[in-house]
């Protein structure tokens, strides 16, 4: 493949390095100080861009890759008030689109077992859930699109909460989110459902970015020569 890395922070190296490891080949890196080179012009030939910006950056990124009709993988989180309006353009212009809040195969699979976990507690009213996520000082989003979409999946299927908070107080329809910020924590995700018994909890750790990386190169794979708009659930087979 021949690949376009929009966001070349520490993210974007370790992307740039997985893929020429791979045996793919780069032809356009885009930072902060070549943002005028994303082009249509510049995209052209490239067979997918993968995109990891900042929330104001993202919806114009993936507007340009669009209009070079060049599949994207996206990673940028804390834009999903916008993700609607890039999903209608995908589908109705017959682009490609993949978007996750997290690529790791870890942190998908535990998205896969927290929906049907919650499922399966609705009946009890008496386990109220809480998510508590840890991360690194310099992330810039509080709190992670992973524990917003560990959220939502939770509010699908539990009827008696209807928004999330990041707050420890919350009141009976709102599940609280904790976001806790130190030095070196690459990402820790926890669902917790308590009780006056027992208590109930699944939980992922991330020892390093690695496993972010693994899943954005699968996306990347995936989504050549394919139309439509996709979730890592899609790569993985968990649909």
């Amino acid at each position: 493949m021949k690949i376009a890395i929009i966001g070349y922070g520490r993210m974007g190296k370790m992307i740039e390095e997985a893929a020429v490891a791979k045996g793919h080949t780069v032809g356009l890196i885009i930072d902060l100080n070549n943002q005028a080179d994303l082009t249509v012009q510049n995209l052209t030939g490239h067979d997918v861009a993968i995109e990891f910006t900042t929330p104001s950056a993202a919806c114009q990124n993936i507007t340009v890759c669009f209009d070079a009709d060049i599949p994207v993988v996206c990673g940028t989180t804390g834009w999903l008030d916008r993700i609607p309006g890039i999903k209608e353009r995908c589908l109705s212009e017959n682009h490609a689109f993949v978007y996750s809040s997290n690529f790791s195969i870890g942190v998908n699979i535990l998205f896969h077992i927290n929906s049907h976990l919650a499922k399966l507690i609705d009946p009890y009213d008496q386990y109220k859930p809480s998510i508590e996520e840890i991360h690194h000082t310099k992330k810039l989003d509080s709190p992670s699109g992973t524990a917003i979409s560990l959220a939502q999946q939770i509010m699908n299927e539990i009827n008696r909460f209807k928004n999330w908070k990041l707050t420890e107080t919350p009141d009976s329809q709102t599940l609280p989110i904790k976001a806790l910020r130190a030095d070196d924590i690459t990402g820790i995700h926890e669902v917790i459902y308590e009780s006056d018994v027992d208590t109930i909890s699944i939980k992922h750790s991330a020892k390093s970015r690695k496993g972010f990386v693994q899943g954005i190169m699968m996306a990347a794979e995936f989504i050549v020569n394919k139309k439509g708009f996709y979730t890592m659930e899609d790569v993985l087979g968990l649909t």
